[in-house]
């Protein structure tokens, strides 16, 4: 008799759940400060709040496909319609929905490294291989390497995708460079889930106007505040969301999400004070932690700031460990170009600020 083992696709045998440590910690200790996974620290806004009650007694129906919602997204993006958008529970479902619709066992996928996790994980799942092209490392900061990316392509590649900002490195890649990418044809996904900070004049929408093959990615887990609901949603030709979303499962994206979605898509004014806050946050710890010698702090346009402690003598677990012993969860970073120095702060309140200022001086100063 065979083993259900035998079974498994090989691609996705011996593949782990994937849990992220930290936001477990986050609820087993909620008396720590969570400063370690991109969140807003601030609730949602009250028309959201009260759009989650209203639609919470409604919960006995099943959702319609978000026609409401998406006509919003196509009218703030200037899109034609809601074929152009497709949503999904938060940008990780919307990742994989593209992933699926062009990838099979042996493709090719290119990412520029350090990046956002999920899109390894999403490729790996459906057997591809992930080609990570470095970011370049030079004069304290890191620079996207469109060079290298265009150099990667081969007849196996099937999607390039890039963050824009990126995480954790919080920069924009220049303009040329995306046209340079979008050119080539091949199915380039930018990831824009942090893009409302430095406000939507930044996106590369408008790209998808003239070229097919670009998509669009956003959430609202960021500027909106909104992680715990699950959405996102994807922007592109009409014919080709009209494809991915055939990946869909029913009734993805459940009415709760979706209505508060809508309410805070027209709140308008609360976006602006959360940008106008985090904006704020990240200019203060920039410039407070930039005092410390030896500490490179990567300049920011998102709700997290990078750092490399290497020429401190310190190692980066050491700053997340000394942190949360003064109970503050931040993010460690895997060891690359050479050092091991790497750690992220995410913004948190005002209060929170001050006290990852003061802890992570202390630590590195003493």
């Amino acid at each position: 008799m065979k083993k259900v083992e035998d079974f498994y696709v090989p691609w996705v045998k011996g593949i782990p759940m994937y849990v992220s440590g930290h936001i477990e910690l986050a609820w087993r200790k909620p008396e720590l400060h969570r400063m370690m996974s991109n969140e807003n620290p601030n609730p949602p806004s009250k028309h959201v709040q009260e759009a989650i009650q209203k639609f919470g007694a409604m919960a006995n129906r099943y959702p319609d496909q978000g026609l409401v919602v998406r006509s919003k997204i196509a009218e703030l993006n200037d899109l034609d319609g809601p074929e152009n958008v497709m949503i999904g529970n938060g940008s990780s479902e919307v990742y994989d929905n593209i992933f699926r619709m062009f990838i099979q066992p042996g493709d090719e996928v290119i990412q520029h490294k350090p990046c956002f996790g999920i899109y390894e994980l999403r490729g790996k799942i459906l057997g591809a291989t992930m080609v990570s092209v470095p970011m370049v490392y030079k004069d304290k900061y890191l620079h996207f390497d469109a060079d290298s990316i265009l150099a990667a392509v081969t007849d196996k590649t099937k999607i390039i995708v890039v963050a824009n900002p990126n995480n954790p490195s919080g920069n924009f890649m220049d303009s040329k460079d995306i046209l340079r990418i979008a050119e080539t044809g091949i199915p380039f996904v930018i990831d824009e889930a942090y893009v409302e900070y430095a406000g939507l004049k930044k996106s590369y929408v408008g790209l998808t106007r003239k070229f097919k093959n670009v998509i669009i990615t956003r959430t609202l887990s960021k500027a909106y505040g909104l992680a715990g609901l699950r959405f996102g949603y994807a922007l592109a030709d009409k014919e080709v969301i009209s494809q991915i979303s055939a990946a869909l499962l029913p009734w993805n994206v459940g009415t709760i999400p979706m209505w508060a979605a809508l309410s805070a898509f027209e709140d308008t004014k609360a976006l602006e004070e959360r940008v106008k806050f985090n904006n704020e946050a990240v200019e203060f710890i920039t410039k407070e932690l930039k005092k410390v010698p030896g500490l490179v702090v990567f300049p920011s346009q998102s709700n997290y700031i990078l750092f490399d402690c290497g020429e401190t003598g310190k190692l980066g677990k050491e700053v997340v460990a000394y942190a949360e012993s003064k109970g503050i969860i931040l993010r460690p970073e895997s060891k690359k170009y050479n050092s091991d120095g790497w750690f992220r702060i995410t913004i948190g309140t005002k209060e929170e600020n001050k006290l990852v200022v003061n802890v992570v001086k202390e630590f590195l100063t003493k």
